[in-house]
């Protein structure tokens, strides 16, 4: 069943809605990590600012003769700096102090010559958790006199109150932000990935769904990035899988063509071979001299036209898998071409394999593999075609070596090329295209390892059934 094309995603679920959404979480996030250090900060500002009002207030102590002030004025000056006691330190250990009756009794103590980021995070945390006011005893060194310590006690609850409100200003500006940019993140997706991969994959789709129609075909534009380089390399895409429909039409037509013809086309050959036949019996030296001739142009005639209607009859060969011994097979190979009987050619099958060593395939079509292998190294003028195997725990490989002249370069380029990789003359270059099919039809493949002037190599790869 054909699948439907692949529809555009709505701009609200597609690439770019996903990842306006992930901006938004990852600068949140990042306004979370952001947020502990800047809390602790505002925290410890808030402490500081109240250690220097209180350093202020006690700059009226100095002023007086006694370093004591009125009820009324002590009472304002702790007002100024909303402490409950104010207590000052010098170098020289003259302490003033500002303070309403009685003290207040403390619940925690904050040193702020402290000066780990950790406590900092962890003291600011305790006081947003908190729901109750606690007296605080906050003890620093004003900044204006490195040598004067000022000692204040404090209510908890107003630090608290102006740190929630800090943290809801944090958390406006955060939303504000990740949404500008986010923002912007959306409309640039938008402008350099989503629409002209939307572009590309329509031009996929509309191809997909008819790919002679060239108009249908992506403009390959000059973009020097990732899209541009993707566009271009579709259109290359296109152009190569139009021109292979092209000529898999032409070889399809030109199979069903030959098929069509097979019938007339062996009777011919048959009469022809029967007309030969007869001038055999002539004793006439020209058409004694003629008739090997026309023996081999009807033989290659045979020949070419068994190999291409097998080439267009066998594309997807039919595996009948059985166990059988490799030995036997090769020694079938050995009987197919030993030649007839008067007759001496020179060549050699030799069976190197054990008897023992089996394998489960098809073993008709393993003996079309060998013999055409055998076969093409007898024409190509070798004496010998060795045959020997190697069990692996996965896999077999059968190696067929002889000792030819080996191939050139131009036909190994083209070894497996039909019509294309024929190392002789005449020759259609579709057996060993039709060999390496039957190979992987098996799940294994036929391989080109050495072509030197000393033989050739082919192996054979088979699934080792008992792996």
């Amino acid at each position: 069943m054909q699948q439907q094309g692949a529809h555009p995603s709505s701009i609200f679920w597609g690439l770019s809605a996903r990842l306006l959404v992930l901006t938004v979480f990852f600068v949140m996030l990042a306004e979370v990590l952001i947020y502990a250090p800047s809390i602790a900060r505002y925290r410890r500002a808030y402490l500081e600012d109240h250690i220097i009002r209180g350093h202020l207030a006690t700059l009226a102590l100095e002023a007086t003769p006694d370093n004591m002030v009125s009820l009324e004025l002590e009472r304002k000056l702790l007002r100024h700096a909303d402490a409950a006691v104010v207590a000052l330190h010098h170098a020289n250990h003259r302490l003033l102090a500002l303070k309403e009756g009685v003290s207040p009794s403390v619940d925690v103590t904050f040193d702020l010559r402290r000066t780990g980021i950790v406590d900092w995070i962890g003291d600011a945390f305790e006081t947003l958790i908190q729901d109750r006011n606690r007296i605080m005893r906050v003890i620093g060194i004003s900044p204006k006199d490195q040598d004067t310590v000022i000692d204040i006690i404090i209510n908890e609850t107003p630090m608290r109150e102006a740190m929630y409100g800090y943290s809801t200003r944090i958390l406006q500006l955060s939303v504000v932000i990740s949404l500008i940019t986010a923002g912007l993140v959306f409309f640039s997706l938008q402008w350099l990935m989503v629409v002209p991969m939307r572009h590309l994959t329509s031009a996929m789709t509309a191809f997909r769904e008819n790919p002679e129609d060239a108009t249908t075909d992506i403009v390959a534009g000059t973009r020097s990035d990732e899209i541009g380089i993707a566009r271009r390399e579709l259109a290359a895409m296109q152009d190569d899988i139009r021109s292979a429909l092209r000529q898999k039409t032409r070889l399809a037509t030109l199979g069903a063509a030959v098929a069509k013809i097979n019938h007339d086309l062996r009777n011919s050959l048959a009469t022809a071979v029967l007309v030969s036949d007869k001038l055999s019996n002539i004793e006439d030296p020209e058409v004694k001299r003629v008739t090997p001739r026309l023996y081999d142009a009807i033989d290659h005639a045979v020949d070419l036209c068994s190999q291409t209607l097998n080439y267009v009859g066998d594309s997807d060969p039919e595996v009948r898998r059985e166990l059988f011994h490799i030995y036997e097979l090769v020694e079938e190979v050995r009987a197919e071409m030993r030649p007839a009987e008067g007759e001496e050619d020179g060549f050699t099958v030799r069976n190197e394999l054990v008897f023992e060593m089996s394998v489960e395939a098809d073993r008709r079509q393993m003996f079309r593999v060998l013999a055409n292998l055998a076969r093409n190294a007898k024409q190509a003028g070798a004496t010998t075609f060795t045959v020997r195997a190697t069990e692996h725990e996965d896999r077999i490989t059968i190696d067929a070596v002889d000792d030819g002249p080996g191939l050139e370069q131009k036909a190994r380029d083209k070894l497996f090329q039909p019509f294309a990789g024929s190392a002789r003359k005449g020759g259609t270059g579709l057996g060993l295209v039709i060999c390496r099919d039957i190979m992987q039809a098996h799940g294994g493949d036929l391989k080109l390892v050495e072509a030197g002037a000393k033989g050739t190599l082919f192996r054979l790869i088979l699934p080792n059934s008992g792996s």
